[in-house]
């Protein structure tokens, strides 16, 4: 696994009694993951539902604990769910996800997690009231990559994605359903796989992106929007000096050392209100 998705290795953290560890089986391989109801209560209507990847070497409960999106889906209402990646081992816990050209024993074994996670959805909905028109993806490193590949694959399901810290590693995400983009990025990380300006450029084209930008500063934090064709948009928060970490979040560890996240913004409130005004709408099916 390349060095600079080894950061979301971090210290495994218990579940609270607000969270349900759930399984189902994909291509008779079992598969769990963490449902989070808003304030413990299934929704009495159709509800947003907001997937959280872990990243690499990292499993759902860190996911939970870094976003916090729990707190967010009890405010907001909507269901949170931390899905697990695969390991080497069958009681293996660093986890990682299969995303184009990383990472671990999820690519070595060519897990099928588009299938996984588009069972997932349909898993979460047969069990709970949600909004189809509202299904979001997150996720920090290779679970960024995954939810740049679940919006490239699975744009009939996903209206917006958010990764963080993570990069578009496939050349065939530039035609399909039109689907909102929210990135998150420090610059102080050092690449070794596609730009973010690769990742941005390619969903430019896809979402039919043809006015000019808009940019605005706060301190370090430089964001940058596109309004796109459909009511779809485009955006990027690039924090200047941060290295690879979840906004507003709290600490992941890398043997031992840290990179810690700006407190600037908060990753988990912004993309929820850009997902609030993205749903899929009938002319981006």
């Amino acid at each position: 696994m390349p060095a600079h998705f080894l950061c979301c290795m971090a210290a495994l953290v218990a579940m609270t009694a607000t969270a349900e560890e759930r399984s189902i089986d994909v291509a008779g391989i079992p598969r769990t993951y963490i449902v989070h109801l808003p304030n413990n209560h299934a929704p009495a209507q159709p509800a947003a539902l907001v997937m959280v990847f872990h990243g690499g070497g990292g499993n759902a409960a860190n996911a939970a604990r870094m976003s916090g999106m729990d707190a967010k889906a009890d405010k907001e209402g909507f269901i949170a769910v931390y899905p697990n990646g695969t390991g080497g081992r069958a009681n293996a816990i660093l986890l990682t996800w299969n995303a184009w050209r990383c990472c671990g024993a999820a690519l070595d074994n060519k897990v099928d997690d588009v299938a996984f996670v588009r069972a997932l959805v349909d898993a979460v909905a047969r069990d709970y009231p949600v909004d189809r028109k509202r299904i979001y993806a997150s996720g920090l490193s290779n679970g960024g990559m995954l939810a740049y590949r679940v919006g490239c694959e699975l744009g009939d399901v996903f209206a917006a994605i958010a990764p963080v810290a993570g990069a578009l590693e496939s050349d065939d995400c530039r035609t399909g359903p039109r689907v909102s983009v929210i990135v998150f990025h420090g610059t102080g990380h050092k690449r070794t796989d596609n730009s973010v300006e690769f990742a941005i450029d390619a969903w430019k084209q896809r979402d039919g992106c043809r006015t000019p930008p808009e940019h605005r500063r706060a301190g370090s934090v430089v964001h940058t929007s596109f309004a796109c064709a459909d009511g779809t948009a485009v955006e990027l928060y690039a924090i200047e000096g941060q290295g690879h970490a979840w906004p507003g979040g709290q600490k992941g560890i890398r043997f031992g050392n840290v990179d810690a996240p700006t407190t600037e913004i908060s990753a988990t409130d912004l993309m929820w209100e850009f997902f609030a005004r993205h749903p899929k709408g009938s002319a981006a099916q």
